[in-house]
């Protein structure tokens, strides 16, 4: 009886803190916003060079990209967007400081004007 009086504070304990175990992956959104001196060639070679870090940062679990198809007009001269996904928030952590994201950011940063992430886990 304790056992089972255990197991059903378990999820009201965690209700309680705020603090919810994590049930989905965690996904990494960034989206871009060029200098206007940039060109598409230049903003294609660099977005290829972002989805070859999947095969150089083994944390890496899903990445995908694409660019704004919006009617909407709200992005905010935000361009590309791209979604990088990984199974916990540790592996977050270790891509952050890779030396090869790193790399990306340094051959990157001169192209653009702002850059937007935001991350979450997945419902």
């Amino acid at each position: 009886m304790k056992k089972i009086l255990l197991l059903l504070a378990i999820p009201l304990l965690f209700s309680c803190t705020g603090t919810q175990p994590q049930k989905g992956v965690l996904k990494h959104v960034v989206m871009f916003k060029w200098n206007e001196s940039v060109t598409p060639e230049k903003m294609n070679e660099l977005s290829e060079l972002f989805a070859s870090l999947p095969s150089k940062i083994d944390v890496i679990q899903g990445f995908e990209w694409g660019t704004d198809v919006s009617v909407e007009g709200l992005t905010k001269d935000y361009t590309h967007c791209y979604i990088v996904t990984f199974d916990s928030e540790k592996e977050r952590d270790i891509y952050i400081p890779h030396p090869e994201h790193k790399a990306f950011g340094e051959a990157l940063g001169p192209y653009l004007e702002d850059v937007l992430v935001v991350d979450f886990i997945s419902r």
